[in-house]
């Protein structure tokens, strides 16, 4: 009795805590500690000339993982194509009501390969169709955030 008693303690003390609702001022992962940032389109202009960006990201977030939350992306200016957003050592996740909303992310910003495994991997848990998976068939190179910290705007 007491070593079902101790399992269900050890299991208890590591299932994810409930991740609070997307409302304005909301902190996941270690905060955002100041409010100066950077937007995308300035975030891009940035990496064409720096190999990495540290600090804060101010954008609209387009996407999230709808099996965990454990990956979101963000809106670009002028592009269907939104900037993916990870979270250091898979930290912290995000509730799905976060599509919508503008953040802060506290974070580094690099230029990096994804292999054609992992687009159908984050495709898949973002919920795309058989055929949109079967479609991915390129490695992409592009911008890839990785948040420490997110606090919503608005």
């Amino acid at each position: 009795f007491l070593f079902i008693i101790a399992i269900a303690f050890i299991t208890q003390s590591f299932a994810q805590q409930e991740i609070p609702s997307a409302q304005p001022g909301v902190e996941y992962g270690a905060g955002v500690k100041s409010i100066e940032s950077i937007s995308v389109a300035k975030l891009e202009k940035e990496l064409t000339s720096e190999a990495s960006y540290s600090g804060l990201i101010k954008g609209k977030i387009v996407e999230v993982c709808i099996k965990k939350g454990c990956f979101m992306k963000v809106e670009r200016e002028g592009s269907a194509d939104p900037i993916m957003v990870r979270f250091k050592d898979y930290r912290f996740f995000m509730t799905s009501d976060i599509v919508g909303k503008t953040v802060l992310l506290d974070g580094e910003a690099k230029v990096k390969e994804t292999s054609v495994e992992q687009l159908k991997h984050f495709a898949e848990d973002a919920g795309k169709s058989v055929e949109e998976i079967a479609m991915i068939n390129a490695p992409k190179s592009d911008i890839e955030i990785t948040a420490v910290g997110v606090r919503i705007v608005n």
